[in-house]
């Protein structure tokens, strides 16, 4: 059949007539946030939160648009937070453990070998701790969503020996971010903890400068870990995730109806994420073995015990008060 192009000219017309716009989708938004993240655009919190942002300007009727900011492109995480705070960035998805550089005891969810599974640390998030910890970010005028997204258990990568054994870690070059829970966890435990940026830790890890390092198996995989690294050892020795942090000027200043809109759309878009996550780590550690990594998994306890011992869990308690260790070990059970 044969149609000329006049016909098909009249017909995409008539198409393109039948199409009914929103009534917002040619006015300007009310309010026009940004939020920013240190995370690649592909990586599922980058994913969800881009989802979320793209109901939430459907759910106000076009009011409010977050414009999604991810791989840095706003500054490093220094920046950004500092940026929060001022209110040149109204959002921002931030790991508890660098946001304790603001406020340090928002950084126990990382404590070491605190949890052991899944189920706590949501119970935990998801419960009285996780609400500790966002009443206490509230104090320095940040407000947190209810639901934390996920990043993951970190695991021991090296290129010596798996580690089954605090024996394993005596004199172990391990590389650490800059924050005093890592720097003081692993030097408990014997090794010889260094901090060096993520972006020289490639390098660092091919050219012997350090023996191992410690993150997510997701990330690991990611960022062709496996490249200069032999052995994968599952010790859970922390868990880590992302708030979605606000400037609380900035998120007071929308009307209750968009607030609760927003909030509902990022809790969802952290459901989703943990869901997204857990697949991911399945399928890193089948990919990770597959380029020949070989995976051991240690038993925590001589881990929690030398940490005991040496005073560490001690140490930590007075650093995060009484108050905040209660709510932990109420998940955790008893540390120290």
């Amino acid at each position: 059949m044969k149609v000329s192009r006049r016909a098909f000219l009249q017909g995409t017309s008539a198409i393109a007539a039948s199409v009914v716009l929103p009534k917002w989708a040619n006015a300007a938004p009310q309010f026009t946030y940004k939020l920013g993240l240190n995370i690649i655009a592909t990586h599922p919190s980058a994913v969800r939160c881009k989802e979320a942002s793209a109901r939430i300007l459907e759910e106000t009727g076009g009011r409010l648009q977050i414009n999604v900011f991810p791989a840095s492109a706003l500054g490093t995480d220094t920046d950004c937070l500092s940026q929060l705070r001022s209110g040149a960035l109204e959002m921002f998805h931030l790991s508890p453990v660098i946001l304790a550089t603001l406020l340090p005891v928002a950084s126990i969810s990382g404590m070491g070998f605190a949890f052991s599974n899944y189920k706590d640390v949501w119970a935990a998030m998801d419960g009285d701790l996780g609400k500790f910890v966002r009443e206490q970010i509230a104090k320095v005028n940040i407000i947190a969503f209810d639901k934390i997204f996920d990043n993951g258990f970190r695991v021991i990568t090296s290129s010596v020996r798996p580690i089954n054994t605090p024996n394993d870690l005596k004199d172990f070059k391990m590389r650490v971010p800059p924050s005093p829970l890592w720097t003081t966890l692993f030097k408990a435990l014997g090794s010889a903890p260094t901090t060096i940026n993520w972006a020289e830790v490639y390098s660092a890890l091919q050219t012997k400068v350090v023996d191992g390092q410690e993150n997510p198996i997701n990330l690991i995989a990611v960022s062709h870990i496996y490249e200069v690294q032999k052995y994968v050892s599952v010790t859970n020795h922390m868990w880590d995730g992302f708030w979605i942090l606000n400037n609380a000027r900035a998120f007071k200043a929308l009307p209750s109806d968009i607030q609760d809109i927003v909030r509902k759309n990022f809790d969802q878009a952290a459901m989703l994420q943990r869901a997204d996550i857990a697949e991911l780590d399945t399928h890193a550690a089948e990919d990770l073995k597959a380029k020949g990594m070989i995976f051991n998994t240690p038993d925590a306890t001589p881990f929690r015990n030398i940490l005991t011992t040496s005073g560490w869990y001690a140490d930590w308690k007075k650093r995060m008060g009484d108050d905040a260790w209660k709510h932990l070990e109420q998940y955790s059970g008893a540390l120290g």
